[in-house]
């Protein structure tokens, strides 16, 4: 047989489109050559399959070898293709039979003496070859991460030669167990209950997890805005299953592989300040997930908000509406998840000490209006709660801590408050259109206290919209059907930061 076909997966994005490997033999000097778009690190493929298959003790065909990864048109990178182009010199040489070749998919760099190397993104190429039907060879070192996938039909190597009896139907290749997919709730993290006081901020954080909003802590330093941003981890939810399958594949294609025993849990990110614009959304001559795709489904914290390069934080404000971040090349275009909720803390002024009750503020009018103007209106707007944290008095930091209110209690309310909204489809914070305006209904005078609200501090729409949704929530957290103007009036009490740029 001088031709025979393999099937494998690129990597584009979190996406893993399929990639048949044609491999032809014909008289001529010995030669190799690799054609469909083949970047360097494919290319440098065949001196890898070449020292791999002679070392393992088979031959290479002294013929002129030609190996197409259509569709021609699909750019490929890196190492993962080796195994594929492997078993296709072996089939079309006849030395492994062919006729199983077309149920399975092949993955996996070779090293020079036959073994099988790990390789990233496998995950989303393992849930593609589940939906496609056909079984799937990897790595032995991409096993664990494999199995987050649950597919029933994916087998590890470690060699080169161990795939090959697995063909002959010597000695099967062991499958890999699906990992345990049961939803158990997060331990380990920081509790809510290590926090004195602040009873406002503990509330809006519970508001911001049972809702998925955005939420904004300002105040002066020290007042616990990080402690608190830390503990909204302790009180999400576990995610559902569907849910922590896309964000195992955007770490997975990142190269960070998750643990089986907390894939589970919602991911917090926390940048630094010095965070580029690539670093935040991703990019790269290679495009790679960045901090809003890594926090996908979960938490990104940004800590001193206003000291990120304003243009920095305005790439923000697309995927904060969309839920998707598209980095476009001159050749193609990427897209990857972004759908994270924000929570952010800033101090109110350079030196912080605006609105202190003790400590003088020794900044400057326009250094103060130089610093909050590095929030645009737009990306303030996209907060759901502006909440300032206040100064605690001597007498409650010092007091003898007593254990309140524990991140178990609370993320039990925030649990059934969810509930009730993916009765209604989707989290309050994605709720739009008719569906908005048909569960957060308003009476007459609600109505007319929120339009008076909206002149006096000049709120846009997006603001209003924001408004009921944080209200659907409060009224789901205390278990009420329909919109009352008490959810209204604690709504607008958290839009802080809108009354003090009217002013």
């Amino acid at each position: 047989m001088n031709l025979a076909t393999t099937h494998t997966r690129a990597r584009v994005g979190v996406d893993a489109p399929p990639v048949t490997v044609e491999t032809h033999l014909s008289n001529g000097l010995p030669s190799l050559s690799i054609v469909g778009l083949p970047e360097t690190g494919v290319k440098e493929s065949k001196d890898r399959v070449r020292s791999a298959l002679m070392t393992a003790g088979f031959e290479f065909p002294a013929r002129r070898i030609t190996i197409n990864l259509a569709p021609a048109d699909l750019p490929k990178e890196g190492s993962r293709f080796d195994l594929a182009i492997a078993i296709g010199i072996l089939a079309a040489s006849g030395q492994i039979p062919a006729d199983t070749l077309t149920r399975t998919e092949f993955l996996g760099e070779l090293s020079l003496d036959g073994q099988v190397r790990p390789v990233q993104g496998i995950l989303p190429a393992v849930i593609a070859a589940q939906e496609a039907g056909r079984g799937l060879i990897l790595p032995s070192g991409n096993a664990e991460e494999a199995a987050l996938a649950g597919a029933d039909d994916t087998c590890a190597a470690e060699h080169l030669l161990a795939v090959c009896a697995h063909l002959r139907g010597e000695e099967k290749l062991p499958k890999i167990m699906p990992a345990p997919r049961q939803r158990t709730l997060p331990t380990g993290l920081p509790d809510l209950a290590d926090v004195q006081g602040q009873a406002v901020p503990k509330r809006a954080l519970e508001l911001a997890a049972a809702g998925n909003h955005n939420l904004l802590f300002f105040g002066t330093p020290g007042t616990g805005k990080s402690m608190l941003a830390s503990r909204l981890p302790g009180i999400l939810p576990p995610l559902e299953n569907q849910h922590a399958l896309e964000v195992a594949a955007v770490h997975s294609v990142a190269g960070r592989s998750l643990s089986p025993d907390a894939w589970l849990n919602p991911p917090y990110r926390a940048p630094h300040h010095t965070a580029s614009a690539v670093a935040l959304v991703g990019g790269g001559s290679t495009p790679k997930p960045g901090e809003i795709s890594l926090a996908h489904r979960g938490v990104l914290f940004l800590d001193e908000l206003p000291e990120f390069d304003r243009k920095v934080l305005e790439v923000l404000r697309e995927p904060m509406e969309s839920g998707q971040v598209v980095i476009s090349r001159a050749a193609s275009q990427v897209t990857f998840p972004a759908c994270f909720q924000v929570v952010a803390a800033m101090n109110p002024c350079p030196c912080g000490y605006q609105g202190h009750p003790t400590i003088a503020c020794q900044c400057s009018t326009a250094q103060i209006a130089r610093y909050q103007s590095k929030l645009s209106g737009p990306l303030l707007d996209r907060f759901d709660l502006h909440v300032q944290v206040p100064v605690q008095s001597g007498d409650v930091l010092l007091r003898r801590p007593e254990r309140g209110e524990g991140s178990a209690q609370v993320r039990e309310r925030v649990m059934a408050a969810r509930e009730k909204q993916w009765v209604r489809g989707c989290l309050n914070s994605a709720l739009a259109g008719e569906e908005l305006f048909e569960h957060c209904a308003l009476d007459a005078p609600s109505r007319a206290m929120l339009e008076n609200a909206m002149d006096r501090f000049g709120l846009s729409g997006r603001a209003m919209h924001r408004i009921l949704r944080v209200a659907r929530t409060l009224a789901d957290l205390a278990d009420c059907k329909t919109l009352s103007k008490s959810h209204l009036v604690e709504a607008l009490g958290y839009r802080a930061l809108d009354g003090r740029r009217q002013a």
